[in-house]
């Protein structure tokens, strides 16, 4: 009985970047869209609270409805302009109703979703470890975006990677169970600690708590080990940017800037690293 040939690795890594870009496209749409039904979400609590009803003809917003459209016309986008990336390539960056440039940014989450799914197969192979590197990797580029765009790390994102987390590394997937559930906590406290000391000595919030929940799921992902270096690598990279902003006068010091991107960033060199430890006895 021949047995089946294992799927060839460079087949595995093209085909990881095709699903990554329409992955990517419909991140697209979570970026865009979420933020709204927070919003929404908020308005409609506080009108409750008010004892008001929200406007008749406003609907919630949707992930799903209505379908991608032009933000400058709002003309439908459909048939192959759909296609991720191809389509705007086709279209040189335009509406193909009125015209108007369609923002880099649609083709950019698409590119790099599509190169971090073929690096998850190119670093931990054809597999599940892989698939779950893959959902990691697509909810901090989404959670990074967000932050960039409105300075929110939405729980709908969050909380359910915190869990997938821990859930993953019941097998040791990325790290040990112990490891984990430690991470996990100490991830949140490091940020709580901060953010409280830092209030304490000047009067001001430096981080939501969206931070703390961010860094918590890291810590569930890839284990306790791996919270020093990625605290250290996102506040540098986050200090030399806003420095690179303030000197470009792109930004005013004091200013507030999101650190999730940064937290994000880090998560998926850490992931990609090999200095994850492995061997904890517990």
């Amino acid at each position: 009985m021949q047995s089946t040939p294992a799927i060839d690795m460079t087949s595995a890594i093209c085909l990881a970047a095709l699903v990554g870009l329409v992955v990517g496209s419909w991140l697209t749409t979570v970026v865009e869209r979420l933020p709204r039904i927070m919003d929404y979400d908020w308005e409609a609590q506080f009108r409750e609270w008010r004892g008001e009803d929200m406007p008749v003809d406003e609907e919630r917003p949707s992930l799903w409805r209505p379908a991608s459209r032009c933000p400058a016309c709002q003309a439908p986008i459909t048939g192959w302009r759909r296609l991720p990336l191809v389509g705007w390539l086709l279209l040189r960056g335009r509406c193909a109703d009125c015209g108007q440039p369609i923002a880099w940014r649609y083709p950019a989450l698409e590119c790099l979703t599509a190169v971090g799914f073929a690096a998850c197969v190119w670093r931990f192979g054809p597999g599940a470890q892989a698939l779950w590197a893959m959902l990691l990797v697509a909810a901090l580029l989404a959670l990074a975006w967000i932050d960039m765009d409105t300075g929110l790390l939405p729980d709908a994102i969050t909380l359910p990677l915190l869990w997938a987390g821990l859930l993953v590394n019941v097998a040791g997937t990325f790290a040990p169970a112990g490891q984990a559930v430690l991470g996990a906590a100490v991830g949140y406290g490091m940020l709580w600690l901060l953010f409280h000391g830092y209030r304490l000595m000047t009067g001001r919030e430096g981080m939501g708590y969206g931070d703390f929940k961010l860094l918590a799921a890291l810590g569930a992902w890839l284990g306790l080990a791996a919270l020093p270096l990625m605290l250290l690598a996102a506040s540098l990279a986050g200090a030399l940017v806003g420095l690179l902003l303030i000197a470009t006068r792109r930004a005013r010091r004091g200013q507030p800037q999101p650190f999730g991107p940064y937290l994000a960033a880090a998560g998926i060199v850490a992931l990609f690293g090999s200095g994850i430890s492995t061997g904890w006895p517990f």
